[in-house]
């Protein structure tokens, strides 16, 4: 039975880990303009890479899709 709650447990935290990605993802991406940008980088840059690896991460991937969006609609 310990296996089971072990189980339980791990699936429970990796939901809420996907749960918050998933929040934080959707915070980011109202940061579109060049302004609201520039000043999420302002705040980033006040932290040490480890502390915002996460949120770099999902920046270059919004950004790559936005370029890789404005690229299909430019074709």
């Amino acid at each position: 039975m310990q296996i089971i709650r072990n189980v339980r447990a791990a699936l429970a935290d990796r939901r809420a880990a996907h749960n918050a990605h998933r929040r934080l993802s959707e915070e980011l991406a109202a940061f579109r303009t060049a302004a609201e940008r520039t000043e999420l980088d302002l705040m980033i840059g006040r932290h040490s890479a480890d502390e915002t690896h996460e949120i770099q991460a999902i920046l270059n991937r919004q950004d790559a899709e936005r370029r890789y969006q404005h690229a299909m609609h430019m074709s």
